[in-house]
């Protein structure tokens, strides 16, 4: 089972880096660039590979981040 917190802490915001935006593990890696680049159809390895400090636990944690982020109830008016 994945630890989900473990994840999720891999994702940090600080402000005056990348403009407050949520970033990876204190790097300048935007998770805004990570989850483009996987909605570009490029594959996980491919990732990895043009981003030496990424590890595949990153980009699990770039998904479940957005994924919460939108996990929002809807109240129909």
């Amino acid at each position: 089972m994945v630890d989900k917190t473990a994840l999720l802490d891999r994702i940090t915001q600080t402000p005056g880096k990348c403009g407050g935006r949520p970033c990876i593990r204190g790097t300048r890696i935007r998770v805004s660039d990570i989850l483009e680049t996987l909605a570009d159809n490029v594959p996980a390895s491919e990732i990895l590979a043009d981003f030496p400090d990424l590890e595949p636990e990153d980009i699990q944690a770039c998904l479940l981040f957005a994924a919460l982020r939108i996990d929002f109830p809807r109240i129909a008016v």
